[in-house]
Formats: structure tokens, C-alpha cells, sequence
């Protein structure tokens, strides 16, 4: 009966959720940078827009002209979770980094009206400020029939409109040599702002004489019309003014167009239903387009009665709109107090208060199962991984050692060291193999408790056992010893913290390499950081830092990125492997290894570098300057150490008249020091930072001579030579003849 019952009120809860399913509801933060009446009608479109769907909810906040202010309300809205932000910024670069930031977070921001110094946006909307400044441009330069002065009044500089609009103007007054733009001041948008910059203009300009002023909105016109008009016997009285907004309304540019006061002024569009619009594409994953420019046109005495006509209807229908909006909100209310509704949303809850009962039982139930074996899991992995590090670590101090004396047929002298250490991990194999076969054989007693029968170590034999090669807390850090001679090998760094292993890696590469060490990732991280090494050796399970962390580390740093990792484990399954390229290995191998392998493995991967160091001094010096990357010249070409030769390459190239230019300059700029950037260009390329600029010098200095009809002493200073006597020395060093024959022919 019980379980007729739950059952019962299951169905029923489904059949009320299924008759009554809501729409994902959105919450869509809006920011404007001022408040004026062409973002009243905005505004009021998106609320327009609003009543038609009835899942979304919009926030409004604005500012006067504020960044901070700004700034902090859309903090506001990311710290509260909004679905979706639309921005208007107030300024180019100020508010940039908050918008990215919502980028960043995974919030969708579309920008309206104005754009940002930044990519990290969703969408743009708003009218085509360039497209509005050079029709106005046309506009004006039509009614002069190419010729006459004119003056430009911006609004708030730094603002993408007021930037945009002044080069769209700009470029299309410069088709007509014969109108000169006098003057252009910046403003700030509002009225206040263009009747006082109008006065300036006609203090700086007493002569007059202009026939048109471009003023970027209509309220700086309306202002720039009443300076012009107070100005008793001015020369400006009869200066044409035009403007941009087109607002309908008393007092508006339309009104002020039907009035003559202004010549024209072009429709800034707000179109708030399609700014919802495209919201909701976004927010429910339909395709969309990415930048949305709003087609408009310009208002003249002709057209402005019929204009202004259309919008105050347009107004009257949004009115009788928010009203019908209200009354149905009004009777929603009242359905909502009913008796009938009150009791079924009781019944409702009560029933779901009982599926989320039954429902939490089963998912605690299932919840604790899964954590138990997930542990359990985990336990039996990390068992296995642990056995394996600790079989294969001296697995590998056996069997590579005593193949390789195999091999050979007879024993050297240094071999004996070689057969102790097979020997005393041949001991600590059997060691663990009896401690395996004592886990198998423990017992227990009844409470689940192990039953212990430990052999205790005389005294006596205490001095027999073996000890740690070093004390607790202290790291041993081992270096190549050999004579200055060798200082040309190729340097590779091993890091294991077994010392066994590192001895037996060093015998191997010690007749071809010079061998330095580190018993931690902790260590090797800092030895790669002050030795520079050409490639390091590392194992994966180690104290302090694992192989892994230093290898992301390492890749990391600009440092040492380009430095090859290979991966020496006992880690050998295939996530585990995995786990190590994600890391940044460019090579992986598992215990227990073969030396030819390794050898074989580092071999191809120096190769491979030596290759890269070609290609990339060949590419830095070429005669064009241009790094061109051609995946054929090269087997794997490292995108990271690529963009720092091309990084490089152009802080040079952009330098390079300079006779000043350093090595420290280039590091600074670069963000590494002289020691740093002088062991990393020498690793990637093989030349020093002198020698690459000398011969991009000289490389640009070839191609000016061969391009070009300047003179040897011209071309010497444009590439940077203090004196023409230098780079003609180094020129005849670099191509075996100087640069004047070179010229000649």
C-alpha cells in the first residue's frame, strides 16, 4: 500500500510538471556610460521587447559619463551571476578589462553603440558610426559643391563613436581638396559641452567665414545653435550647423531641423527589439551574426515633418502598449490570489516535498556507494603504481647493465661498480618481492586487526644494514666533473631521486654528453633555470616535486621552454603516458629501458634541435627579414619557440637603425635577462644575440644594396652601423666581397 501510494504521487507530480513546463528564465544585465533622451528611447524599446518574452528579465544601471562608476556595475552584475551583459562603454580603454573579465567568466557581452580596444566580446550592435561621419561628410561637401571651410565638433574623446565618426568625415572631406576643415574640437556630447566649445571656436576664428560645422550629436548642435545665435553681430550667424540623433520630439533634432536651425542631422538608430533579439540568439544557442551595424539615413527640411510624424506614432503605440502590458499583469495577479490555484500549488509541493524525499534517499544511498568504490579504486591504483615504481626502478639497474657486459663478453674494471649495484638492487628486489608474499600470508584476528610477528635486528647487526645515502631533509645535487675540454658537449640534465639510476644514466651518456643532476623536480627545476641544459632526463615519482609538475613548469617559463623533456618512468600505462605529452614530455619511456633506446632517443631529438637552429638563424637573417615557417624544412617545428624567434626578430627589425640597440634592451623588452636571452637564442638558433643582429644587419644591408639606389654610407646608418667603415668590413667578413662591388654590379 505504501509503495502504491509513492507511486501514485510519482505520476501525479509528472503529469503537473509535465502540463506546466516553464521556459529557461534569463536575467540580462544592461550598462549605459550616461543617460539622455536618446537612451531613454532605448531603454525603452528593450522594455518594449521585454513584455514579448516573457523568460527574460532586464536590469538597467547608467552613469554620467563615469568609467568607475561604470566599472563597478558591471562588477555588480558579474558578482550576481547574470545570464548575459549589454554594454554600452564609456570609453575605448578604460572600461576594457571589466568587459573582459565577464568574457572571461563565460558571460556574453554585446556591446551597443560603442566597441571596446579588445576582441573578447560576443556581439556588436549599433549604427555604423564610421558610415554615419562620411555620409555626413557627402552631405556637406554636396551642398558646397566641393569647395568652402568647414569645422568639426567631436564628442567625448577616447570614445569609439566620436573616433570613428571624426575618421569617417575626415576621409571623405579629403576626396575634396578644395574644402579645408578649419578647425576640430572635442566635447563631451552634452549641450553644456558644444556651446562651449563653440565659443571657443569663435574666439580662435574671429574672421568667420565657415560654412558648415559637423557636430557629432544633436545636443552639442542644439548648443552650438545657441552660442551662434546669442552672438550678437557675429560673423558665424549664418553658418550652417548639422547634426546626429534625429530624435523626434520638441525641442529634438528633427524639431530643430523643421525649425532651420540646423541644416540636417542623421538617424542614429537604437532598435531595442533587435538588441533582445540577439540576446536571445545568443543565450539559446542559435546562429547569429557577430558585428550588426543598424541601417539608417540623414533628415533634411524635405523629409523631417513626415519623419517626425512616424516617430510620435510610433511613441503613442509603445505608450498604449505598457499600458495593456500593466492590465494584463494586473488580471495575472488577480488569477493568481484564486482559492482553486492556492490548493493545487499546496497539493503540488506537498507531493514534491515527497519525490525529493524518496529521491535524496536514493541518491545519498547511491553517493556513498560510489564514493566507496571510487576510493576503493583508487586504493587498488595507487597500490599497483606504487608496486611497479618500486619493481622497475631496480629491474632496470639489472637487466640493461648485466645485457650490455653480455653483449660485450668480458668484464672492465669499471664494471665492478656496475655489478654492486646490480647486486645490491637485486637485494632490495628480493626484499620487496618477501614483502608481498608477507602481505599474502598476514593474519587477523576478530576484530579485523593484523597479527604482527616481527624479527627484531640485534645489535650487533645494526651496522650491517644499509643506510640512506644521505640524511633526511638534505638533497644531493651532482654535477660533471670533467676538464675544461668537454665544455663544448652538449649539456643534459638527469633528474631521479634514485641515485642508482642517476649513476647508471650518467655512465651511459658521459662519453658524448656533459652529465649534471638533481635528486628532486624541485632541484632539477632550479638547475635547468641556472645550467641552461640542452635536454633533461626526468622520472615522474619523486619528493618535494614530481616530474610532471617540473615539466609544466618548465614549458612554462619563457626561460626554458624550448629545452626537450624526456620522461624515464616506471609509469606505463597508456592515461599514464598520456598524462606525460599533456605535461609538455616531447619523449617518454618506461622502466626498465634500453640504453641503446635512450641513446638513440636523445640523439634524434638533439638532431632535430640542431635542424631547428638552422632553420631558425637561416629564417631571422634573410635578406626580406620575414620569418616564414615551411612545415616541409622541418620535421616538428615547436610553436612556442617559434613565436619567440618571430617575437624576436621584429623587436630587432623594428630597431634596427639603432646603433644603440643591446642585448639588455631586447631582454628587457623581451622579459628575460642577458645570461637568459643569451643561452636561449643560442640554444634555438646557435648564433649569439650579437652575431643574430649583426647578420640581420648585414642580411637588411644586402637587400637595401641590391634593391635600392642609396649609397653604401646611407644604407650603412639605416641598418644601424655607427660608421660606413665598420659595415663595409663586416659585409666583405659576411659575403667575401665589399659592399661597393656588390653595388656595382
Amino acid at each position: 500500500m505504501k509503495y502504491g501510494f509513492r507511486i501514485l504521487s510519482l505520476l501525479l507530480i509528472l503529469t503537473l510538471v509535465s502540463c506546466g513546463k516553464k521556459e529557461r528564465q534569463y536575467t540580462i544585465g544592461v550598462s549605459q556610460c550616461s543617460m539622455d533622451i536618446w537612451r531613454n528611447k532605448l531603454i525603452k524599446e528593450l522594455k518594449t521587447s521585454e513584455y514579448f518574452h516573457e523568460n527574460v528579465h532586464l536590469e538597467f544601471a547608467y552613469t554620467h559619463d563615469n568609467d568607475k562608476e561604470q566599472i563597478e556595475q558591471i562588477d555588480s552584475y558579474i558578482n550576481k551571476g547574470v545570464d548575459l551583459l549589454i554594454v554600452s562603454p564609456n570609453q575605448l580603454g578604460t572600461i576594457t578589462p571589466v568587459i573582459e573579465k565577464a568574457y572571461d567568466r563565460g558571460i556574453p557581452v554585446i556591446l551597443f553603440d560603442r566597441k571596446i580596444n579588445s576582441q573578447k566580446y560576443t556581439a556588436f550592435i549599433g549604427g555604423d558610426n564610421y558610415l554615419i561621419g562620411k555620409n555626413m561628410g557627402a552631405f556637406i561637401s554636396s551642398k558646397l559643391n566641393g569647395r568652402g571651410r568647414v569645422m568639426e565638433i567631436c564628442g567625448l574623446k577616447g570614445s569609439s563613436p566620436a573616433q570613428d565618426r571624426h575618421d569617417g568625415f575626415s576621409d571623405e572631406l579629403r576626396k575634396y581638396p578644395e574644402i579645408e576643415i578649419v578647425a576640430v574640437k572635442w566635447a563631451d556630447w552634452n549641450e553644456a559641452g558644444g556651446r562651449r566649445v563653440m565659443f571657443e571656436l569663435m574666439r580662435e576664428h574671429p574672421e568667420g567665414k565657415i560654412d558648415f560645422i559637423f557636430v557629432q550629436n544633436d545636443r552639442m548642435a542644439k548648443g552650438a545653435c545657441d552660442a551662434r545665435e546669442s552672438a550678437a553681430g557675429s560673423r558665424y550667424k549664418d553658418v550652417r550647423i548639422t547634426g546626429v540623433d534625429g530624435l523626434s520630439g520638441k525641442g529634438n533634432g528633427i524639431d530643430m531641423v523643421r525649425q532651420g536651425r540646423l541644416t540636417a542631422t542623421y538617424i542614429y538608430p537604437t532598435e531595442g527589439d533587435q538588441v533582445v533579439n540577439l540576446a536571445l540568439d545568443i543565450l539559446q544557442k542559435r546562429p547569429y551574426q557577430r558585428d550588426n551595424h543598424l541601417i539608417s539615413s540623414i533628415v533634411t527640411k524635405e523629409n523631417a515633418e513626415i519623419l517626425d510624424m512616424q516617430a510620435n506614432d510610433m511613441a503613442r503605440q509603445a505608450d498604449y502598449l505598457d499600458a495593456l502590458h500593466s492590465k494584463a499583469d494586473s488580471y495575472l495577479r488577480q488569477l493568481n490570489n484564486q482559492s482553486i490555484g492556492l490548493a493545487l500549488t499546496l497539493l503540488v509541493i506537498v507531493l514534491l516535498i515527497t519525490v525529493l524525499i524518496l529521491g535524496y534517499r536514493i541518491t545519498v544511498s547511491h553517493a556513498r556507494m560510489n564514493r566507496e568504490r571510487a576510493r576503493m579504486k583508487d586504493a587498488q591504483i595507487n597500490f599497483f603504481t606504487n608496486v611497479s615504481h618500486q619493481i622497475r626502478t631496480p629491474l632496470t639497474l639489472i637487466s640493461d647493465p648485466i645485457h650490455h657486459i653480455v653483449e660485450r663478453g668480458h668484464l672492465k674494471e669499471s664494471d665492478f661498480g656496475v655489478l654492486e649495484s646490480t647486486d645490491r638492487n637485486a637485494r632490495q628486489l628480493m626484499l620487496l618481492v618477501n614483502n608481498i608474499l608477507d602481505f599474502r600470508d598476514a593474519k587477523f584476528d576478530v576484530s579485523g586487526r593484523r597479527i604482527n610477528n616481527t624479527d627484531r635486528i640485534s645489535d650487533d647487526n645494526v651496522p650491517k644494514v644499509a643506510s640512506a645515502d644521505s640524511s633526511p631533509g638534505t638533497a644531493v645535487v651532482s654535477t660533471d666533473c670533467r676538464g675544461d675540454g668537454d665544455s663544448d658537449l652538449d649539456t643534459i640534465l638527469v633528474v631521479d631521486d634514485n641515485a642508482d639510476i642517476r649513476n647508471y644514466v650518467r655512465s651511459i651518456l658521459q662519453d658524448d654528453y656533459r652529465v649534471i643532476d638533481a635528486p628532486d623536480g624541485s632541484q632539477g627545476l632550479q638547475m635547468a633555470r641556472e645550467e641552461m641544459p640542452d635536454l633533461i632526463v626526468s622520472d615522474i615519482m619523486m619528493p618535494v616535486m614530481d616530474g610532471l609538475e617540473m615539466c609544466r613548469s618548465i614549458k612554462a617559463d619563457m626561460a626554458t621552454s624550448h629545452i626537450p623533456v624526456v620522461m624515464l618512468t616506471a609509469k606505463s600505462q597508456e592515461e599514464q603516458v598520456a598524462e606525460g605529452f599533456r605535461a609538455g614530455a616531447d619523449s617518454y619511456l618506461t622502466k626498465p629501458f634500453s640504453s641503446k633506446v635512450l641513446l638513440a632517443r636523445i640523439e634524434n631529438i638533439m638532431l632535430t634541435k640542431r635542424r631547428l637552429q638552422a632553420f631558425y638563424a637561416e629564417q631571422s637573417v634573410r635578406g626580406n627579414g620575414g620569418m616564414v615557417v615551411n612545415a616541409a624544412q622541418v620535421e616538428k617545428v615547436i610553436t612556442r619557440d617559434e613565436a619567440f624567434i618571430g617575437r624576436l626578430h621584429n623587436i630587432i627589425s623594428a630597431q634596427m637603425s639603432d646603433s644603440g640597440l643591446s642585448v639588455e634592451g631586447i631582454g628587457a623588452e623581451i622579459g628575460l635577462g642577458r645570461v637568459q636571452l643569451y643561452r636561449k637564442v643560442k640554444s634555438l638558433t646557435g648564433l649569439t644575440p650579437v652575431e643574430l643582429i649583426r647578420k640581420m644587419r648585414l642580411a637588411k644591408g644586402r637587400q637595401l644594396l641590391e634593391s635600392t639606389d642609396k649609397n653604401v654610407s646611407e644604407i650603412a646608418y639605416e641598418v644601424g652601423f655607427s660608421s660606413p667603415g665598420y659595415f663595409t668590413k663586416c659585409f666583405h667578413d659576411e659575403y667575401g666581397m665589399p659592399p661597393g662591388e656588390l653595388k656595382v654590379r
